[in-house]
């Protein structure tokens, strides 16, 4: 009589089991609500400890450093390959200076040249180069994105990051657990028709001459995110950071695509205009994301610390951005996103947050006991 009892309720306990599973992993908020809840609040902005993880400093003065410190941010300063403002080399003596005096404060990724791209030494002279860079106090290495949209190799193509003559460089980063920050390509409103773009109209109404869409012969965005896909699966060691939220802001379903695909990669959230747009289209789903991979997304700002003659008011457009962006992470108050409307911020848990805000970025640049 039991066996036929048990065997009765047998299709009960399934439907049951199967029901529960389903409730757990309909919505990836329900992974952290299974214990009571804890948020912080305006008021714990100074208190927290916290790290932007894009920085660019520009200059030898030190306000932004005495900012960082009243507002309990530690900061990663990112050098460029780039061809206008400070030069490669400057930036790193500007940096190598500040490192000095301020190396609780601040980390340093460097970068390398691709001036003598497609020279029978360049690989060499390049990891030559990092390895003085490293040895200096870099923790980090940056490809910009003049590979995949200036550099051209002998035939005159564009040379685009999966390319075969930066194996050596990803295979050295591998061996010695390096991470390298990408920023490949430019946001998707760049290539295409102004009537159609989100945030971008302005600039790209005011520089035709980078307004993608305008330039056919150049790659396509498809063609950088390809590239950079190609080299993550060429290199599946690699520990890798997409800048701009992996030049795929346009999209969280396609942002989380490549998150479940790379578990090396991670994002930083320095396109705050789009997260802001996804979360007035639809906030659950924007807050769901940021739970589902807490693990993956570090805090940045994308800022440009150069010279100023007004040093205070420089530095309270630095506090005030990073309050206002705290607002939007930790509470759930009235947000205005210009030309669209109001929103609430996303009020993460204390958990999230911290890890969004500090641990992620520690980890990832190997500083977990700093």
């Amino acid at each position: 009589m039991k066996k036929i009892k048990l065997f009765l309720l047998l299709p009960l306990l399934i439907l049951s089991f199967a029901f529960i599973q389903g409730k757990v992993f309909e919505n990836p908020e329900k992974l952290v609500n299974n214990h009571e809840e804890h948020y912080y609040s305006m008021e714990d902005f100074a208190t927290v400890r916290k790290f932007d993880i894009h920085i660019h400093l520009n200059t030898e003065e030190e306000f932004f450093m005495e900012q960082a410190q009243e507002d309990n941010f530690r900061f990663l300063d990112i050098i460029d390959d780039r061809p206008f403002g400070v030069p490669m080399k400057k930036q790193q003596k500007i940096a190598n200076g500040h490192l000095k005096h301020f190396s609780k404060n601040m980390a340093l990724a460097t970068t390398f040249s691709v001036k003598d791209w497609g020279k029978a030494n360049w690989a060499k002279n390049t990891l030559k180069n990092l390895e003085k860079s490293l040895s200096e106090g870099a923790v980090a290495v940056k490809i910009w994105k003049n590979i995949g949209m200036d550099l051209r190799d002998e035939n005159g193509d564009f040379v685009m990051v999966d390319d075969e003559q930066l194996d050596p460089i990803l295979d050295y980063l591998i061996e010695n657990n390096i991470p390298l920050l990408g920023h490949n390509g430019e946001p998707r409103d760049c290539w295409l028709p102004l009537e159609e773009m989100t945030f971008s109209q302005g600039y790209y109404g005011a520089h035709p001459e980078y307004h993608m869409y305008l330039h056919p012969e150049y790659p396509s965005y498809q063609d950088q995110i390809d590239a950079r896909d190609n080299m993550l699966e060429k290199h599946p060691e690699l520990t890798f950071m997409g800048a701009h939220l992996g030049s795929l802001e346009w999209s969280l379903d396609e942002l989380a695509k490549r998150l479940d695909k790379f578990p090396n990669m991670y994002v930083d959230l320095t396109r705050l205009s789009n997260l802001q747009f996804h979360t007035f289209n639809d906030r659950q789903k924007t807050r769901a994301f940021f739970i589902k991979y807490q693990d993956r997304l570090i805090y940045g700002t994308d800022s440009q610390i150069n010279p100023t003659k007004d040093p205070e008011a420089f530095k309270k457009s630095i506090h005030d951005r990073w309050i206002s962006e705290w607002k939007f992470y930790v509470t759930d108050e009235e947000i205005r996103l210009a030309n669209f409307g109001t929103l609430s911020g996303l009020k993460l848990p204390t958990e999230v947050v911290d890890k969004i805000y500090s641990k992620n970025a520690l980890r990832l640049l190997g500083l977990q006991n700093w």
